[in-house]
């Protein structure tokens, strides 16, 4: 039987970066990793931006979620810092702010794709989005870039241009949100082993490598926060 993770993140967070490297490491070191399904799903930290937005992230978290310039590079400096540690470069002063909910319909157009046949480009494609974000500089709300992305994931050109403004992918990002709202996540990342066990934000692997060892070797009823396992992440007020 295989162990599900329902992973619940935005492309616009960047301690979701950081957390999927961290929950990888621990997968990558799990005994049982091939029979471990992951889910992607959709979550919005500020579904109010434009499709792009002029102003630099720290002049966007300064504005829009009221806090000092001070805290807000502070907060900067301290992701990424993190960030480096996983080995990832992020480059805030190149970011592009974009509303995420065209990505997110990309996404769930390759989530349809991968479970009619069983590929994985949803995580190919999760993986692209958050590396053109955070990485290299690219806006995440621009057709041509998304277009260019999911055909590298394997995704059809012209199913990507439909999902870009499909209402019923937006039903799907949608109903992901609201999902999340029902279960309590206040913030992304958002993990749920086995529909019984819930870390919350971008945990150290040992985090991850324990819940996944758990619902290996137990069964049970209901959602479950581990102790101590409310890492920093991103919410609607801004991130840690």
């Amino acid at each position: 039987m295989s162990i599900d993770v329902q992973i619940w993140s935005d492309i616009a967070c960047p301690w979701c970066y950081i957390g999927k490297r961290r929950f990888e490491r621990a997968l990558e070191g799990f005994e049982h990793r091939d029979e471990v399904r992951v889910t992607w799903r959709s979550y919005q930290l500020d579904p109010t931006l434009p499709q792009h937005d002029p102003r630099s992230e720290v002049e966007y978290l300064v504005q829009a979620k009221g806090l000092p310039r001070a805290t807000v590079e502070q907060m900067v400096a301290h992701v990424g810092e993190q960030a480096r540690g996983e080995g990832l470069e992020y480059n805030f002063d190149a970011l592009v702010v974009a509303n995420s909910r065209r990505a997110h319909r990309v996404l769930q157009a390759a989530k349809a794709a991968d479970a009619a046949d069983g590929d994985t480009r949803t995580g190919t494609l999760k993986e692209a989005l958050l590396a053109a974000h955070f990485v290299d500089g690219e806006d995440i709300g621009d057709v041509e870039v998304l277009t260019r992305l999911a055909a590298q994931a394997g995704i059809d050109q012209a199913e990507t241009r439909a999902a870009v403004d499909s209402a019923t992918l937006d039903d799907a990002v949608e109903r992901d949100i609201r999902e999340a709202g029902e279960i309590g996540v206040r913030g992304v990342p958002f993990f749920v082993f086995a529909g019984k066990y819930g870390v919350s934000g971008a945990q150290p692997p040992e985090v991850f490598s324990q819940a996944l060892e758990t619902v290996w070797s137990e069964r049970g009823q209901g959602l479950v926060t581990l102790e101590g396992a409310d890492g920093e992440s991103c919410g609607p007020e801004g991130c840690d």
